[in-house]
C-alpha cells in the first residue's frame, strides 16, 4: 500500500466500491497503528473513515477480516520493494546493500506500516501468523536462490542464510528507527551491509 494520508472525504460522499475500500483501509491503518489490533474498534474505524458502521460492514464483515486485508496490502507492497531490490543489480554485494536499505527505507516511512508486520499484537492468530511466515519465507527463498547460484551451498543452507539476512535487516532497522540518537541511514545501511557481505562472501563457488 502506498503511503497513507489522512481521511478527509465528507461522510455523505458517494464513491466507487474500490475507492471506498481504499478509504476504509486507510482509516483502518490509522487506527491499528495507533491502538494495535486489540485496542482498535470498528466504531472508531468507521468514525475515522467518515462512514456509518453499516457501510464499513458492507466491505468487511469484521475487524479480523479488515486487519487481514490491510496486512495483505502491506505485505504485497513490501514484497515488491524487496523483489525489486534483489533484481536491481547482478552485483551480489550491491544486492545485499539494496536489500538491507529497502528494510531501512520501509521502516522509516511515516505510515509506520512495518508495525503491522513486525510488531503485531495478534501474532497468535493462525491466519495472521501464517501470512507473515509466508512473507518471511518468500524473501528467504529469493535470497537463497542467489546464494546457491553463486556458492557451493545447498538449498537448505542458502535458505538459512536468507533467513539470517532478513532477520539482521529487520532487527537492525527497527533498532535504528527507534534509537534516540540514530546513526544516519546511509552509514547504518553501509555498516550492516558490510557486516552481512563479509559473511556471505566467505562462501565462494569453487571452480
Amino acid at each position: 500500500m502506498a503511503e497513507l494520508g489522512e481521511i478527509k472525504s465528507p461522510r455523505t460522499q458517494r464513491m466507487p466500491r474500490e475507492a471506498r475500500r481504499r478509504q476504509l483501509l486507510q482509516a483502518a491503518h490509522q487506527v491499528f497503528v495507533a491502538h494495535g489490533y486489540h485496542g482498535a474498534s470498528m466504531d472508531e474505524i468507521a468514525e475515522v473513515a467518515l462512514v456509518s458502521k453499516p457501510v464499513l460492514y458492507q466491505h468487511f464483515p469484521g475487524k479480523r477480516e479488515l486487519y487481514l486485508a490491510l496486512l495483505d496490502s502491506h505485505l504485497a507492497d513490501f514484497t515488491k520493494l524487496l523483489d525489486d531490490a534483489i533484481a536491481s543489480t547482478d552485483d551480489n554485494r550491491q544486492r545485499v546493500f539494496e536489500t538491507i536499505n529497502t528494510y531501512y527505507q520501509y521502516i522509516k516511512r511515516e505510515s509506520q506500516a512495518y508495525r503491522l508486520i513486525f510488531e503485531s499484537d495478534v501474532l497468535s492468530d493462525p491466519l495472521i501468523s501464517a501470512r507473515i511466515e509466508e512473507f518471511n519465507n518468500a524473501l528467504a527463498v529469493s535470497i537463497s536462490k542467489v546464494v546457491v547460484k553463486d556458492t557451493d551451498l545447498n538449498e537448505d543452507e542458502g535458505l538459512l542464510i536468507g533467513r539470517a539476512l532478513a532477520g539482521l535487516s529487520q532487527v537492525s532497522a527497527r533498532y535504528w528507527a527507534t534509537s534516540d540518537e540514530p546513526v544516519d541511514q546511509e552509514t547504518a545501511v553501509d555498516l550492516i551491509s558490510r557486516l552481512a557481505w563479509r559473511g556471505i562472501s566467505r562462501f565462494p563457488k569453487e571452480n
